[in-house]
Parts: C-alpha cells; sequence; structure tokens
C-alpha cells in the first residue's frame, strides 16, 4: 500500500522552517508496511489545499497532512477540509473542556479563537490531542482517507502514536516489511559498493532489497524485505546481513540508527573504562557528543578546550617550544596533548585532536582540512594525521567521528 504526506505552510516553502514531519511519519509508516509515494509542501491556501487533495487521491487512498490548523487567521486547513467533505463544524464539548483545563494549567485566558478550536467536523473521527489545542482529525470520502494533522512536531507524533498509526493499522491492508541497517563508518558508497558488488548480485533471489543512504562519514546499509510472513522475511533479512558484515568488518559499528557515541559509550561501560578528552580545533565537540548520552557520567570524566597555544602549554603542560617550532597542528603537540589530560585525570582513555577546520588559516604544508589527532591510554597513544576537506563544520564533525571510531576501535581489543 502507499500513501501520501502533504505539509502545509509557507514558513515551509520560504526556507523559515523545516520539514521534519514528513520524515519521521515515513519511518512509522514503513513499519506498518505503508509506503509514501510522495510527499508534497504548499501554501496555506483552500485553493492549494483543494488541488494536492485531488492529485493525491488519483494516486493514492491515505493522505497525511500537516499543518494549518491553528487558531489564527491565517490557518484555513479545517475549514477547506470540512467543506471539501462536504461536512460542518460543531461543538465537541469534550475537546473544549480539554482545552479550558490546557490553559487553565498554564495560567491563561480562554481566547474565543481557543475556543473555536473545539468547532470540529461532525462526521470526521477526532483523535484528542493532549499536546495541545488543535486534533487531529480523520476524513473518508468514496473509499479515501485523509487524515489531518497540527503541524508542531510534538503535537503530530503524539496524535500519530496514540491514535492514527493503529487505526491506519485497522483500516488498511498492509503488507509485512521487515528492515534490518548495518551503520558503517570510514569508506564512502561507491567504495563499499565495489567491495561488495558480487554479494550485492546474490540479493536478487532472495527478494531482498539493499539501499546505501549516506550522511557525513557515515553509510547506512539498509536492508529490506516485503512479503506475508514476517518471521520469513526477518529470517532472509538477518541472514543477508549477516553475510554483508563479513565482508566489511571493519566498517560496521552498530545497527538500525545507533550513532557512534552511543556504541562507545556501551563499550566503555562494557569494559569499565573511563575517558577525558582535549580538543582545540573541535571546540568542545567531541565532548558534547560524548555526554549526549545518558548515563555518561559513568566514564566520562572531563574535558579541556585548549584552543590557543597559551592554553595548551599553560593547561596541558604542552612544550611552547615544540608548539613553535613543529605548530600546534602537528604529531608531537597532540600527543603531548593527550599526554597532559593524564596529569589531570586518571582516565583509562583519551582523545586530543588539533587541526585547521578553516576556512583561512591553512598553508601548502597544512591545508584547510588538516586534523591531527592522538587516541590512546597512558601506555600508548594512536596517532594519525587526517585531510578532510574545506568546510569548517564537516571538518569539525568529520574530526569528532574519527576519534569516536578510533576509540571504539581499540575498546574491542580490550
Amino acid at each position: 500500500m502507499t500513501a501520501e504526506i502533504v505539509t502545509i505552510g509557507d514558513e515551509i516553502l520560504i526556507g523559515q522552517t523545516v520539514d521534519t514531519n514528513s520524515a519521521w511519519m515515513a519511518q512509522e509508516l514503513n513499519k506498518l508496511g505503508v509506503k509514501v509515494g510522495r510527499v508534497t509542501t504548499i501554501a496555506d491556501t483552500p485553493e492549494d489545499i483543494i488541488q494536492a487533495l485531488e492529485e493525491s487521491h488519483a494516486r493514492v487512498d491515505l493522505v497525511l497532512m500537516t499543518g494549518g490548523l491553528g487558531p489564527t487567521n491565517d490557518d484555513v486547513t479545517k475549514m477547506t477540509l470540512t467543506e471539501y467533505f462536504e461536512d460542518e463544524l460543531v461543538m465537541h464539548d469534550e475537546v473544549l473542556e480539554g482545552i479550558s483545563s490546557y490553559f487553565s494549567s498554564k495560567g491563561k485566558r480562554l481566547l474565543p479563537m481557543n475556543r473555536d478550536q473545539a468547532l470540529l467536523p461532525k462526521s470526521a473521527r477526532i483523535v484528542r490531542n493532549f499536546k495541545g489545542s488543535a486534533s487531529g482529525m480523520w476524513f473518508e470520502k468514496n473509499g479515501k482517507v485523509v487524515i489531518s494533522m497540527p503541524g508542531v512536531p510534538y503535537e503530530m507524533k503524539h496524535l500519530m502514536v496514540t491514535g492514527f498509526l493503529d487505526m491506519i493499522a485497522e483500516h488498511f491492508e498492509t503488507s509485512p516489511v521487515f528492515h534490518h541497517t548495518l551503520m558503517t563508518f570510514g569508506e564512502g558508497e561507491s567504495f563499499i559498493a565495489h567491495r561488495v558488488q558480487d554479494w550485492e548480485a546474490s540479493l536478487e533471489e532472495e527478494d531482498v532489497r539493499l539501499a546505501y543512504l549516506p550522511s557525513l562519514g557515515i553509510v547506512k546499509m539498509r536492508l529490506s524485505a516485503y512479503g506475508p510472513d514476517k518471521e520469513v522475511l526477518k529470517e532472509k533479512v538477518m541472514r543477508k546481513a549477516k553475510e554483508l558484515e563479513t565482508l566489511i568488518p571493519e566498517l560496521v559499528y552498530g545497527y538500525n540508527e545507533e550513532k557512534l557515541e552511543q556504541v562507545v559509550g556501551r563499550l566503555m561501560v562494557e569494559k569499565k573504562r573511563t575517558i577525558a578528552t582535549a580538543e582545540s580545533c573541535t571546540g568542545g565537540y567531541i565532548a558534547h557528543l560524548l555526554t549526549t548520552v545518558p548515563g555518561s557520567s559513568r566514564y566520562y570524566e572531563g574535558s579541556f578546550c585548549t584552543y590557543s597555544y597559551k592554553s595548551k602549554s599553560e593547561i596541558l603542560d604542552v612544550d611552547a617550544q615544540v608548539i613553535l617550532d613543529r605548530g600546534a597542528v602537528s604529531q608531537e603537540v597532540v600527543e603531548d596533548m593527550a599526554n597532559g589530560v593524564f596529569l589531570h585525570f586518571d582516565t583509562d582513555y583519551t582523545i586530543a585532536v588539533s587541526g585547521i577546520a578553516g576556512p583561512d588559516g591553512g598553508t601548502e604544508d597544512k591545508p584547510v582540512g588538516t586534523v591531527w589527532m592522538s587516541v590512546g591510554t597512558k601506555e600508548g597513544l594512536v596517532t594519525k594525521c587526517f585531510q578532510f576537506g574545506r568546510n569548517r563544520r564537516n571538518n569539525i564533525r568529520m574530526t569528532a567521528l574519527t576519534a569516536l571510531n578510533e576509540l571504539r576501535k581499540q575498546l574491542l581489543t580490550v
């Protein structure tokens, strides 16, 4: 089965707001066996809404819409859908009571425009919104279904999880699907594809599909199968996934959207190890990633963000003459930074990085994107130089991910 998503709002069309709703809905629908065939963004006008509905319903039986359900005059979705489905607005006392309680709990007065949000189509199925004041609505006409939800992401997710996903599963016949994703780091998609091309050719016999989903430094390799028996799908997808992993074992760091910092955190806990960091070009980004993981206080001790020559010398005891002779972006300096961490923190591991993030500051010998990093223990450091690119933001993230991946590999040997 295929559905389409329509997002409503000028703020999306002018780039003021990024549409994250469609990606989330597509993921959740896919779990039900509902494929998303098209995502459309339109202006908040009756004409555009009606045109989008008619075009979508010429192709599919299910359309999910977000946006245009606010209390102000520029939000016209509810009235337009009511007229399109030849319905009428009536006051829903239960919804009104919920809206009144919501505003009362916030210490705010209920305005007439807020009260009017309890005016809802008489024939539509209503899903209560306990995260806001705009209800979700399910319309049906000639076998076609339209679901309308607010555009606020946490409200939309609340309505999908508490109501609409189950309603979709009950109303439509969907085909089971099973996905499994290998998360890889260290090679681009074309290099990976070249290494596994013979194995990839075998997927057609099993009716398994492979998708390469690249992002900065990471390539997700998603294996999928569709069919009537989910257990059969799972067996053949997992079997092919194991075959794939044997071909690129050094690249696979996790599964199904796992982040490198999460994998590192789990290994740190399992191995009962601790870490502290020293950062220059990343400006604390490695520390940030490590501490986004719940429970990171069990293994993360702290960090030094030594951006200047002076701070490297005074805080981490890096020899000032070495900095002058070899440069702050050098093997000697990052190793001194790493060892300097151990002077302050009694941890098992450290990460130290220094580089030229850009867009300026490069030289012929050390162009923008040059990064030295040192990862390891008091007994031994692994120090390497990398050449990333010219984009400052990308260089910072690639440095952090590369350092975390090196730490991950070292933890696996403990």
